[in-house]
């Protein structure tokens, strides 16, 4: 899949902010108070959770869309 790990240099905090906050809401939204019982279980939350956040999850900063809402947008607009 072409992925890699990144880590930020020294003094460059923001270089992985997209994915930290990402992370914090994640674990804030679906992990807090809960307990799984397999990995098959966690796993389909997660696959759950992130369609979500791509397609039903409004963001403020996205004008009230969710992300792919927001790119198709632009898309039309270019």
């Amino acid at each position: 899949y072409k992925i890699f790990q990144s880590m930020s240099r020294k003094g460059t905090c923001l270089d992985n902010s997209i994915m930290e906050n990402f992370f914090s809401l994640l674990k804030q939204e679906i992990y807090h108070g809960r307990e799984y019982h397999s990995f098959n279980e966690l796993k389909r939350v997660i696959d759950d959770y992130i369609h979500y956040y791509n397609h039903e999850r409004m963001k403020g900063k996205l004008n009230w869309q969710s992300p792919v809402q927001f790119r198709e947008t632009a898309l039309k607009a270019a």
